[in-house]
């Protein structure tokens, strides 16, 4: 499986399977989902399209992995959260700034759970951690405030 990011759009995931046939989903960034079947006889043409609502991804999901349910496991779709993973440019505004200038929870409602810089995991990062360009936020919230804090993260 390879994956690509598309800027304001979400993320694409190619699959290619043991039949040869390739497959992909486009992860749209508001929580529909894009699966793409492409032809056995050129497999960079698209033969059927389909775009599925949050909940119809879901039952996709059920009906694909049934067994991936527990009830320790917290779904963020099922509360109307969504949970994303934010990249800070190195030209970004925050840049070498504190997170608690970013007033985010504040401002958007939103909280960041954690901050992956290079292979390292940072949970639960205080208003005093220094940001730095090439960051992932990890952010959850609502999918209003998930966009709002996409937009004031990526401020330049």
């Amino acid at each position: 499986m390879s994956t690509t990011p598309l800027p304001g759009i979400g993320v694409q995931y190619d699959l290619t399977t043991r039949e040869r046939r390739h497959l992909s989903v486009i992860a749209h960034r508001d929580g529909t989902r894009t699966v793409n079947v492409y032809r056995a006889d050129d497999p960079d043409a698209c033969a059927q399209s389909l775009h599925l609502t949050g909940s119809e991804t879901t039952s996709l999901i059920d009906a694909l992995m049934p067994a991936h349910h527990s009830p320790n496991l917290l779904h963020t779709t099922d509360l109307g959260l969504v949970a994303e993973r934010i990249e800070l440019s190195a030209h970004s505004h925050w840049n070498g700034r504190l997170l608690g200038e970013t007033r985010m929870r504040t401002d958007t409602g939103v909280s960041i759970v954690a901050v992956l810089r290079r292979a390292e995991a940072r949970p639960s990062p205080a208003p005093d951690f220094r940001l730095a360009g090439g960051d992932t936020l990890i952010v959850i919230g609502t999918r209003e405030g998930v966009d709002a804090a996409a937009a004031i993260l990526g401020r330049e």
